[in-house]
């Protein structure tokens, strides 16, 4: 495991990230790859997983990767739009999660990231945000 996905991995206790218990797999410029393994608090009542939680997964995710891929002079950013389409579900196992770089601007950038279900390998959701870098 890098420094960085260490240390960013460690930054998340007793925020929203640590407590649903998602793990960082890789991450540099542009790109981040994530992971939600399935317990009972992140379904719903029904027995599927949350929305919710996989919202919480890309989300995640893609403010990861506008975290380390900013301009050298920006100070941080702020999520501007964000959506999520839901085309799947899963009960169990883990869900994984890679989030892309789509633009990198001096005060924008727009990440796409897809959730996968481990076990059948489908797509369950498609998510996009528009991040606000801020000086």
């Amino acid at each position: 495991m890098s420094a960085l996905i260490a240390a960013f991995n460690e930054s998340q206790r007793g925020t929203l990230a640590g407590l649903i218990g998602l793990e960082w797999l890789d991450a540099h410029h542009g790109f981040v790859l994530g992971r939600l393994r399935i317990e009972g608090r992140h379904l719903a009542a029904n027995g599927r997983l949350h929305a919710a939680s996989v919202v919480a997964l890309a989300d995640s995710a893609c403010g990861f990767g506008c975290s380390v891929s900013l301009p050298a002079s920006a100070t941080g950013f702020a999520t501007a739009e964000l959506k999520a389409n839901l085309m799947g579900t899963a009960r169990s196992g883990a869900v994984t999660c890679a989030a892309k770089l789509l633009h990198g601007g001096r005060t924008t950038q727009v990440w796409d990231a897809e959730v996968a279900c481990d076990t059948t390998g489908r797509t369950i959701a498609l998510f996009r945000c528009t991040q606000i870098v801020l000086y």
